[in-house]
């Protein structure tokens, strides 16, 4: 089988003009970890893609590449408190689905911020500059997913999930796609409403949660992309057609053009639930999806959360198909592109290690919901946090400054200095999927001592929440000396870690329940972030907390024995 895949791959590199030679190729997931609803635009010789970030902050992260290969993170659309009010959202409210669109000089990107605002449009004619517009609010739009589409003769439309017609639901599941007209010079919806897709490709299958819709114009067919079949394992890519916008969009006969969940749940290296598209077009002419996809270590139990990747797009008889020559999606693909230096890296084996020798954190942090009174600074080589009276398990902006967990094995570390003044006061490393599944790895004091302590979420269904302590250990430091944490992740299990200056990593303790931390269990739409996390757990004070670096390594099985699945 392996022989096979290989020599498939070899046709798809001769097909696009490479020799097996000079063959390049990129790896899935092109953005590891929890980057979902991934969406995609070309201006010129630049791409862009734009993720959800739920109640993360800032909102909105993008990615620019020139090769399509090699992608840097360019800060966030959404990265000032006037833009972004995430006050008291949960983990997995916030920041649903947004798509980026360009259009002769301007950029748009359409999202919709759940319990607040509902859908808005922000613009910017300068992505380099991280300056887009505050939201322009645009209450016509009543549902999730929406995206913007100009046509040939620039007059603009609005395409989204919406509510059944006139809210009766025939099966659980039952939505429906609607196109609005779109006034892109005063960002004014002005007419429509009309609902092109109603409940999915065949509603005599009872087809659920059609959705994440965009429109693509080729050849004098228009052509919609939509998510079926909802976000988890049974997650799709379907299209229809028409040639006129107005007229009937009808369904491909082999629908769906990209899925996972007929393949052997146990197979090696499984990638599932993928679906939620967008496609883009390279100058030569080649067509490439980006779509969400998990990597799941057994079962449905998966911490990197919904990921992105990409495939190829080949039209056949004037329909995409995603992925052509393969069932499973692959971890490689051969591309053909003027490949740049690489930066910072966003998939495969890698080391990512931050000294805080600049003014400004990395673009590659986020903090829990908007924040409005700045608690942390970079100085001389040290992160500085204030504690806060907020904590991980309330839905405010507590002291946590976290780095989405990229692979399902390897670890992340720090080193800190902190002295604590009383028992309520924490700090130390976090790996955090909601506000009550996680662990934390931390140094405080018990009657008057130092330890290490370990604690446990109460878990989604919970009410409680103060954490479980697990485990507690006394520790001998010096005034000014450092403490070292880490946590590493083997799949299924996590381990936790700490040492002082001249010792070796002590085990606090060994394989502690990962899937605690998975959709699966923990519920909700985000996957795990590794955080440098400090509290003084409800009460007022003045200590602060000194990090030194922060270092976050993977070590992911599929990467080190060969990409070919």
């Amino acid at each position: 089988m392996k022989i096979i895949r290989k020599y498939l791959l070899a046709l798809i590199v001769l097909g696009s003009g490479l020799t097996e030679i000079n063959a390049q190729s990129f790896t899935n997931p092109i953005l590891a970890g929890f980057y979902p609803d991934p969406s995609i635009c070309r201006a010129g010789d630049d791409y862009y893609i734009v993720v959800s970030s739920f109640a993360y902050y800032p909102g909105l992260p993008i990615f620019h590449s020139t090769d399509l290969v090699n992608w840097k993170q360019m800060g966030a659309a959404l990265n000032r408190p006037e833009q972004l009010n995430l006050d008291g959202a949960g983990v997995s409210r916030g920041l649903f689905a947004p798509s980026i669109t360009h259009h002769k000089g301007t950029f748009y990107i359409i999202c919709t911020l759940i319990d607040k605002g509902g859908t808005f449009v922000i613009t910017t004619t300068d992505q380099k500059k991280e300056n887009w517009s505050n939201p322009t609010w645009l209450p016509e739009i009543s549902g999730i997913d929406p995206s913007i589409f100009f046509d040939d003769n620039d007059k603009a439309y609005i395409v989204y999930n919406s509510d059944p017609p006139d809210n009766k639901t025939l099966h659980d599941g039952h939505r429906t796609i609607r196109i609005n007209d779109f006034d892109a010079v005063n960002l004014k919806v002005t007419s429509g409403n009309k609902i092109i897709v109603n409940g999915g490709t065949d509603m005599a299958k009872k087809p659920v949660w059609i959705e994440a819709p965009h429109l693509i114009k080729k050849d004098g067919w228009y052509y919609l992309i939509c998510a079926e079949g909802g976000t988890g394992y049974n997650h799709s890519e379907v299209v229809f057609r028409t040639r006129t916008i107005d007229g009937t969009f009808i369904p491909f006969e082999n629908n769906p053009i990209l899925t996972q969940r007929q393949l052997d749940p146990n197979r090696k290296n499984p990638i599932t639930t993928a679906g939620h598209a967008d496609f883009v077009q390279t100058p030569e002419g080649k067509w490439w999806a980006v779509f969400l996809a998990c990597r799941p270590y057994e079962g449905n139990f998966f911490n990197t959360g919904r990921e992105t990747f990409m495939a190829p797009v080949e039209w056949k008889n004037d329909w995409p198909i995603i992925n052509p020559y393969f069932e499973e999606v692959q971890y490689s693909y051969p591309i053909n592109a003027k490949l740049k230096k690489q930066g910072e890296k966003f998939n495969g084996n890698y080391v990512f290690r931050d000294d805080f020798s600049k003014k400004s954190l990395n673009d590659r942090y986020s903090f829990l919901r908007t924040v409005r009174d700045k608690w942390y600074e970079t100085k001389k080589g040290k992160l500085i946090l204030k504690l806060q009276p907020q904590t991980c398990s309330d839905n405010k902006n507590p002291s946590f400054i976290g780095f989405r967990q990229p692979h399902l094995k390897g670890y992340a570390a720090t080193a800190l200095n902190f002295s604590p003044t009383a028992e309520n006061e924490k700090a130390g490393l976090l790996v955090f999927q909601s506000e009550q599944n996680f662990y934390y790895l931390c140094q405080s004091i018990e009657a008057g001592k130092n330890v290490v302590q370990l604690y446990k979420g109460n878990g989604a269904k919970s009410k409680d929440k103060i954490p479980q302590l697990l485990k507690s250990e006394e520790i001998i430091l010096k005034n000014g000396q450092n403490i070292y944490f880490k946590i590493e992740a083997d799949a299924a299990t996590y381990s936790f870690y700490y040492a002082t200056n001249n010792n070796g990593w002590k085990l606090l303790k060994d394989k502690v329940d990962a899937s605690f931390l998975s959709t699966a269990t923990a519920g909700g739409f985000v996957g795990c972030f590794y955080s440098m996390y400090a509290t003084s757990n409800g009460k007022e004070t003045i200590s602060t907390v000194l990090y030194d670096w922060f270092e976050c390594k993977s070590d992911d099985d599929v990467y080190i024995t060969g990409l070919s699945q």
